[in-house]
């Protein structure tokens, strides 16, 4: 056993699995905390480094292509101090962050292990039910379906729109891209319908705008990742982008199933659509994408 204990967190290899454990000192990021210990194993790992700092080292575990979801959904653009894969290490313990370094590094060569993309994820991502409240509203995924719930401070067109029910059968991709605290981020449940869609995040009601705290909105990344885990591998896209399975598979029926008590809700729902088409907030197209995602959603 190889292992590693800083402030920053714990690195442990047995051979097979390096099993990353987060630090519980507050330096340590939010993101990391919550997201947990990950066990990885060697068959996803590419490689490792040690990294030079000024007064300290950093460990970076290298992932295979493809073999993580939560790479996949954030797509390198995590934070360098929310990466669970770097670790902060002490210069008077470089000399066995270097030790587990080289048997992770023998490990791989033993084993073969190859470096060319997964085929499938080798990591399973956070468990489920999972849920984040951001700044633009709330977002759960339960394993087979995405819910929002607009915050007060949504724009009116969302929260017109009411509650966004999204089944996974339906979800074609997740767009994500980080708030850093200097400019609005979002996270984007791309539909067969609204693959092409061209929505600015704050009136699309696919998408949560995130523009408050970045600590806090950084979390809509584990929700990014759960539902990411959870559809078709990158590896089975065919060329164009589609996923094959997807290509005539066939159409569900909406999330939220019609009912006689919903019409008085759907009518006020449409009247508000109007009323900010009228006043100029929605342009036509904006309007006619939103009033279509009302419909499908009773």
């Amino acid at each position: 056993m190889a292992e590693i204990i800083q402030r920053d967190g714990t690195w442990a290899f047995d051979g097979s699995t390096v099993r990353i454990t987060p630090g519980l000192h507050r330096s340590v990021p939010l993101f990391r905390q919550t997201y947990g210990e990950v066990a990885v194993p060697l068959e996803a790992v590419s490689g490792v480094a040690m990294e030079p700092e000024r007064k300290r080292a950093r460990l970076r575990l290298r992932l295979r292509e493809g073999a993580d979801p939560l790479l996949q959904a954030t797509g390198g653009r995590l934070p360098d101090a929310a990466d669970p894969y770097r670790l902060a290490v002490d210069v008077d313990r470089t000399g066995v962050a270097e030790y587990v370094a080289e048997e992770i590094r023998r490990a791989l060569l033993l084993d073969r292990i190859p470096k060319e993309p997964a085929k499938a994820y080798l990591l399973p991502g956070p468990p489920v039910p999972v849920s984040v409240r951001s700044s633009d509203g709330t977002v759960s995924f339960d394993g087979t379906r995405v819910r929002i719930d607009w915050a007060d401070t949504s724009e009116r067109v969302k929260r017109a729109t009411g509650p966004r029910v999204i089944g996974l059968g339906d979800l074609v991709g997740v767009e994500w891209l980080p708030n850093s605290g200097h400019e609005d981020g979002f996270l984007r449940f791309v539909t067969r319908e609204t693959v092409f869609a061209k929505l600015p995040p704050e009136k699309d009601p696919y998408a949560l705008d995130l523009w408050g705290s970045a600590r806090r909105d950084l979390l809509t990344a584990l929700v990014a990742t759960a539902v990411t885990a959870r559809l078709p591998h990158p590896s089975t896209r065919t060329a164009t982008g589609n996923h094959e399975a997807d290509t005539h598979g066939p159409r569900l029926a909406p999330a939220v199933p019609p009912a006689a008590d919903h019409h008085d809700v759907l009518l006020r729902r449409l009247r508000e659509l109007g009323e900010l088409h009228r006043d100029g907030v929605l342009t036509d197209e904006e309007f006619a994408m939103t009033k279509a995602a009302v419909l499908r959603g009773f």
